[in-house]
This record gives structure tokens, C-alpha cells and sequence, in this order.
């Protein structure tokens, strides 16, 4: 009888004709499926990088607020995601993409839900040119989550659970949506038939960063700031409980916003789309970096000492500053955008403070003041721009944003209310609000 090793030599012997034929098939798609593949599939990979965001402001937050209001922030960042997803498949979407189907011409988009392809692509016929309509509602998901994340951080220590996220609800599924279709989804501040030149932001400064400070603003502002924040016309300083945590949450949206401004060149077809998309990762790298630097630099200048949190929202603020148009700059200017970012973010903290607007981890000034300036720095760079049109966008998007939203935070505190009280302020949310603790050991045998 043969052996074991005999008869696996023999089956290898026998299935060599069959390899070889199976190499030689033609297995290459057609080629006007090509361009839908690798599309498709840019989405999908910037797409879970725009996610793993969510995960680094979930970390940030959690370094940067006190630690007995750690577990808080965490249930805020999960559920908030949740939310999000939901609310964005039930009619975000489609307010943000109607295609044909306005409710309002260029104002207000589809009220329906959202569809997928079939299975298997059985009996569709999907645009070719483009990705599928999976990869795009994913990817365009994550930038509406994002915008949720950034309202987060500014009211943490004192909001209630419930009333912030009912507003996560209306913010995902109506505000950012509807805003976002006014530009990306053809609304009236896209390009016009005549060939109007049209409000540019490439990955979102404006449509997804000023958004979510401009909510955070209206919903600080009507919150009050922190007790004891501010006492005797000075402000007192609130340690974070975990700075390795937000150094970790700052490299993770770091790594995330490639997809975010890499996935938004929205074409991985040809020779060209590929080398932008490379392109766009070398002046989002620099851009952070420039804001980075520049907040080490400043901090050193005007107090003496480095101050690590400038230094990580200075990184952040450079990212902002650089989404409205990471294509066109050369890496020199990338870099500068970045850095003026970093400024910024150094002399809006204090001046935030100066006006009694508690903003925890400095959100408002890395998303909404540098958002703004990003947008205004596309003109630098990018011939389609005009200083008129980046400016009438920029308050067009603000005065919704804010109107709406400080409406729905008046409602709500009205209503149900949205600060909770002395006492339970004072305890932390973590106890008070959920009855769990991140750090017990500390305060427990």
C-alpha cells in the first residue's frame, strides 16, 4: 500500500492541469466595471478610517474631562454613533442626496429612507462610473456621526444624557443633512447651469466642522458654563483625568482623517484620482503637523511651558484648517494653513474663556474657528474659489445651523431640561446620571 506521503503527491500531480487553466482564465472585469471596484472600494476603507474617528473622540473626551465624568462621555460617544446610524439611514440620507427628488428645489431634500443595491447586483443596473450606493451611504454616514462627536466635548460635565441625544437625533437626521445637501447633494450652493463659480469645501471645514461647532456653541451658551469655572473674573483651570487617553484620541483622529479627506477626492478610476488621493494624504499629514508645531511654539512663547492640550487640539485645528481643500496646496502651504490653525486654537481657548463660554475640550475653536478659516484659505489655492462665495456660504450655513439649533436646545430646556443639578454636578455624571464609575478603584477599597 502507498504511503500518506505518496498519495498527497500524487493529488498535487493530478490537480497541476487544473491550476494551470484556472491562471490562465480571463478574470478581469470588464472594464467599465474597473473604475466601480476601486471606487467602491476607496469608500469602503476611507469609510471605516472616518469611523475609527469616532473612537478618537471618544478618547480625547475621555482624557479631557475629569475622571468623574468619564463613563458619561463614553455612553455619549457609543450612543451617539448608534443614533446616528439610524437616523441617517431613516432620512438623512436622502434630504442630503435627493438626486431629482426635492422636496424643495435646492432646499430641502427626499423624505424616505434609504435603498441598497439588491443582492448581488441581480436585476439593477448601477451607474458604472461612479461606486455603489453601499459604499457611498457608508462613507457619507461617518461624516454625519462625526458632526455628533464634535457637539460632545463642549457640553461634557454638565448636560444630561437624554436631552443631548434627542438632539443628536435632529442634528443627524434634519440639520446636517439638509445643510450638506445645499452643497453636495446639488443644492443651491453647488455649481449653477450657467456655470457659476460655487462654494468649495473639498472634504468639509464648513459643511462638517463649523456644523458641529456652531451646534456646540448654541448649546453652550444656553448651558452655562461648568460650576466654578469661572470665578472673581479668572478662570480656573479643570485638569483631564487621562492625557495619555486624548494623546491616544489625537493620533487616532490623526490616522482617521485620511479616509475622511483622502475618501472625499470621491474617484479611485484613474491614474490621476490615485495620485490626488496621494496627494491629499501628504497635505493632511503636513497640515497637522504645521498646527501642531505652531501651538508647541505659541504655548512655549506665552506661557513658558509647553501646554500639551494646545498642542494636541493645535494638530486637530490643522486638520480642520486643511479639509476645505487638501488637494490643491503644494506641502509648503499645506503646512501654513495647518499652522494658523494651531494660532488660533492658542488664542481662542482664552478668549472663549474671557467671554464665560465653557467649551471642555475646545471644540468651537479647533472645528468652528478653524473651520472657518480653512474655508476662507481655499482661495489661496484654488482658482474656482472666490473670497464672496467662501464668505456668503460660511454665514449661510452658520446662521441655519446656529438658529436651528439653538431653537432645539431652547425647546429642550424649556421642556425637559438640560443641565443637571448642583448637586449632581458636583458628584460627577458618571454616578449621578449613570450609577458607574470608569475609574472606581480610586475612590473605592
Amino acid at each position: 500500500m502507498m504511503n500518506f506521503k505518496t498519495l498527497a503527491s500524487a493529488a498535487v500531480l493530478l490537480a497541476l492541469p487544473s491550476l494551470g487553466l484556472a491562471q490562465e482564465a480571463d478574470v478581469t472585469p470588464p472594464n467599465e466595471e474597473i473604475g466601480f471596484i476601486f471606487t467602491t472600494f476607496m469608500f469602503l476603507v476611507a469609510g471605516f478610517l472616518v469611523f475609527w474617528m469616532a473612537a478618537g473622540f471618544a478618547m480625547l473626551e475621555a482624557g479631557l474631562v475629569r475622571s468623574k465624568n468619564v463613563t458619561m462621555q463614553l455612553t455619549k460617544n457609543i450612543a451617539l454613533f448608534s443614533l446616528a446610524a439610524i437616523a441617517y439611514y431613516v432620512v438623512g440620507y436622502n434630504l442630503m442626496y435627493p438626486g431629482d427628488a426635492w422636496t424643495m428645489d435646492g432646499v430641502i431634500g427626499a423624505f424616505k429612507l434609504a435603498v441598497l443595491e439588491p443582492v448581488g447586483l441581480a436585476e439593477a443596473t448601477p451607474d458604472l462610473t461612479y461606486a455603489s450606493v453601499g459604499s457611498d451611504f457608508f462613507f457619507q454616514l461617518m461624516f454625519c456621526a462625526t458632526t455628533a462627536s464634535i457637539v460632545s466635548g463642549t457640553l461634557a460635565e454638565r448636560i444630561k444624557l437624554w436631552p443631548f441625544l434627542i438632539f443628536v437625533i435632529l442634528l443627524t437626521a434634519f440639520i446636517y443633512p439638509i445643510q450638506a445637501s445645499w452643497k453636495w447633494g446639488g443644492g443651491f450652493l453647488a455649481p449653477g447651469i450657467d456655470g457659476q463659480v460655487d462654494f468649495q469645501d473639498f472634504a468639509g471645514s464648513t459643511v462638517v466642522h463649523s456644523v458641529g461647532g456652531w451646534a456646540a456653541l448654541a448649546g453652550a451658551l444656553l448651558l452655562g458654563p461648568r460650576l466654578g469655572k469661572y470665578k472673581d473674573g479668572r478662570t480656573v483651570p479643570f485638569m483631564g483625568s487621562n492625557l495619555p487617553l486624548a494623546t491616544l484620541g489625537t493620533f487616532i483622529l490623526w490616522l482617521g482623517w485620511f479616509g475622511f479627506n483622502g475618501g472625499s477626492q470621491l474617484y479611485m478610476d484613474t491614474a490621476g484620482n490615485v495620485a490626488d488621493i496621494s496627494r491629499i494624504f501628504a497635505n493632511t499629514n503636513t497640515a497637522a503637523a504645521g498646527g501642531a508645531i505652531a501651538a508647541l511654539l505659541l504655548t512655549q512663547i506665552l506661557y513658558k511651558k509647553v501646554d500639551l492640550t494646545m498642542v494636541l487640539n493645535g494638530a486637530l485645528a490643522g486638520l480642520v484648517s486643511i479639509t476645505a481643500e487638501p488637494l490643491t496646496p503644494t506641502l509648503g502651504v499645506a503646512t501654513l494653513i495647518g499652522a494658523v490653525g494651531g494660532v488660533i486654537v492658542v488664542f481662542a481657548v482664552p478668549f472663549l474663556d474671557k467671554l464665560k463660554i465653557d467649551d471642555v475640550v475646545g471644540a468651537i475653536p479647533v472645528h468652528l474657528f478653524a473651520g472657518i478659516w480653512g474655508t476662507i484659505a481655499v482661495v489661496f489655492t484654488n482658482d474656482a474659489a472666490t473670497i464672496g462665495q467662501q464668505l456668503y456660504s460660511i454665514v449661510v450655513v452658520g446662521v441655519f445651523v446656529f438658529a436651528v439649533s439653538f431653537a432645539i436646545w431652547f425647546i429642550l430646556k424649556m421642556t425637559m431640561g438640560i443641565r443637571v443639578g448642583e448637586e449632581e454636578e458636583i458628584t460627577g455624571l458618571d454616578m449621578a446620571e449613570l450609577g458607574m464609575e470608569a475609574y472606581p478603584e480610586f475612590t473605592k477599597g
